[in-house]
């Protein structure tokens, strides 16, 4: 080792004053209780920290504490042969790189993951894009909500079943691998919220942040739309809601908290599966259900009030399930719940065809009837009062069974959502005048 990199030292408070911080890149913390060091090789510019799992007692507050060292960190932890993979599947959403400890020859130890490796996922481009407006208005009545907020168009999460895929075709791209790869993030959208927010004509009502794309999808830890975003309504104390499955929200605990206090959020949890292997077929890129049910975990703990969104239901792929995950949300402390019944428009009816056919010929066409019935004999009704739940005595089953698991559990009906407070609405005069300075700098912001 390079003793001009790697001092002879103990680690200590002055470890990393005696390293030449220019040439430290990786840093890998093979000792006890790792989190002191941390943020003093965050500091002295480390590219990537990781850390033995082995030696961790809390390994998400030590992958929270790298994150806190900077975006530029890379997140990694190692495990050693006889360390079960599942040790660290709660928190793979938030791991950069998992190293494998092997020093010499071992026997081969079963771990239950005999899997597959899986192919290598394909590369993320992402193009910016100023918006001329933010808030989206809509007037479904199958929504409790008339106005949303999407900051980034596509979703890196991969959602096989997800409903907004086929909005990528506006931008001509493709609903199915360029919706997952192909994405926009919105430039400057804290500014033009700002404008409409600003404007007269503007009334305050909740926006659902959300409820198309994830708000907290894997490039959100690099763009930081959805914090500014925060930022901006919690100056103006304008109510919000989230939809996410995203852990990345843990980051903006923060502002969620300042926000909860004042009666201005309200976050729905959405879990589709709590089985491992289901999730990776169905969500590749997102967290996994046990991970979900720990973000529910920390958010109650920061007082924010927060319900679980059980969806898409997919009769005989999960199903099932319904019942145990309201279960396990509720013992996370969710206090409310809400399904809804699997979407297929346009385009998606055939990439979820073809997804049966690759993870679930067997019963393919077993559940693409089932869906027919729920839908009057189509695999997709756009009608309103129809699309969220569905229709026919497979539905009618769905919906009581949901009924009796969250009257079991106590939870409130999270479709009709947490009363929140529009009353505190008002934007800050110093967000005023700097929205006049910029405009005056830019006169073409005018004409947004």
């Amino acid at each position: 080792m390079d003793e001009t990199v790697w001092p002879k030292t103990t680690v200590g408070p002055d470890f990393t004053s005696q390293l030449q911080t220019g040439l430290l890149k990786d840093v890998h913390l093979l000792i006890d209780q790792p989190d002191a060091q941390i943020p003093a090789f965050a500091e002295a510019g480390a590219a990537v920290i990781s850390f033995c799992v082995e030696y961790t007692p809390d390994i998400g507050n030590t992958l929270s504490l790298i994150e806190n060292g900077g975006e530029h960190i890379l997140r990694g932890v190692s495990l050693n042969p006889s360390t079960p993979v599942e040790t660290i599947e709660p928190y793979l959403a938030q791991i950069d790189l998992v190293i494998l400890l092997a020093i010499g020859s071992h026997e081969a130890v079963a771990d239950g993951w005999n899997v597959p490796e899986p192919e290598r996922a394909p590369d993320t481009h992402v193009r910016r894009e100023v918006p001329r407006s933010l808030i989206t208005f809509n007037r479904s009545p199958d929504l409790p909500f008339d106005r949303t907020i999407n900051p980034y168009r596509g979703c890196e999460h991969g959602c096989v079943y997800c409903f907004a895929r086929p909005t990528h075709a506006y931008l001509d791209l493709s609903p199915g691998l360029d919706f997952e790869t192909r994405l926009v993030w919105k430039a400057d959208a804290d500014q033009v919220l700002l404008r409409q927010l600003a404007s007269p004509s503007y009334r305050c009502a909740p926006i659902a942040l959300g409820a198309s794309t994830d708000p907290y999808q894997p490039i959100e830890r690099r763009y930081g739309v959805t914090r500014r975003i925060l930022e901006t309504l919690l100056a103006c104390r304008h109510p919000v809601s989230i939809v996410t499955k995203g852990a990345l929200i843990e980051r903006d605990l923060d502002l969620l908290a300042e926000l909860a206090a004042q009666r201005l959020v309200s976050v729905a949890v959405s879990v589709t599966t709590l089985a491992p292997e289901l999730k990776r077929q169905l969500e590749p890129r997102a967290s996994s259900g046990a991970r979900r049910l720990q973000m529910i975990e920390r958010l109650v703990a920061a007082g924010v009030p927060v319900s679980v969104l059980a969806a898409p239901i997919m009769p005989f792929v999960n199903d099932a399930e319904l019942e145990d995950i309201v279960s396990a949300a509720a013992k996370a402390g969710a206090t409310g719940a809400s399904y809804v019944i699997l979407r297929l428009p346009h385009e998606l009816t055939e990439l979820f065809e073809d997804w049966l056919a690759q993870h679930y010929p067997d019963r393919k066409e077993r559940v693409l009837n089932a869906v027919r019935a729920m839908r009057g004999g189509r695999l997709y009704d756009s009608r309103w009062g129809q699309r969220q739940s569905g229709q026919g005595a497979l539905a009618q089953l769905i919906a009581r069974r949901f009924e009796l698991a969250r009257a079991r559990h106590g939870l409130n009906d999270a479709a009709k959502r947490t009363r929140l407070d529009t009353s505190a609405f008002a934007v800050p005069p110093s967000l005023l005048a700097s929205l006049a300075r910029s405009s005056h700098s830019e006169p073409q912001l005018a004409l947004f």
